[in-house]
């Protein structure tokens, strides 16, 4: 871990809709990361929280998701989904590797942003 301050903007859970999540095996995690211009983190960082603040009220699924920054160039947008078939609603069905870009987003980034999903491992013996 870098000697550079790492802050934290977490939302809060959304609404189980009705029904219970399935199993913690089921959830896929996705992460987005971005490189920042370091003249323009703050602005992005304002751009993101702002547009993904509304996020549970309108993707099915989202169970939880935060903002991570590392200043004074990454920023990680970390969602929890439900289901794979939840995740497809948000972002399609190349969900696998093409990330979800806000319009405009691309004039604040370094490179083209990555994303990558991960699934919990369970820690039972």
């Amino acid at each position: 871990m870098s000697s550079r301050d790492h802050h934290v903007t977490r939302r809060r859970k959304a609404p189980h809709r009705g029904r219970l999540c399935g199993t913690v095996s089921d959830m896929i995690v996705r992460v987005s990361e971005a490189h920042v211009r370091p003249e323009r983190f703050e602005e992005f960082r304002e751009l993101i929280v702002s547009a993904v603040r509304g996020f549970p009220g309108r993707h099915p699924g989202l169970l939880d998701h935060e903002v991570l920054v590392a200043p004074p160039d990454s920023l990680l947008y970390v969602s929890r989904w439900r289901s794979e078939q939840d995740l497809v609603g948000f972002a399609g069905e190349h969900w696998r590797d093409q990330p979800v870009v806000l319009p405009g987003e691309d004039e604040y980034l370094l490179e083209p942003l990555h994303v990558r999903h991960f699934t919990q491992a369970s820690l039972a013996v």
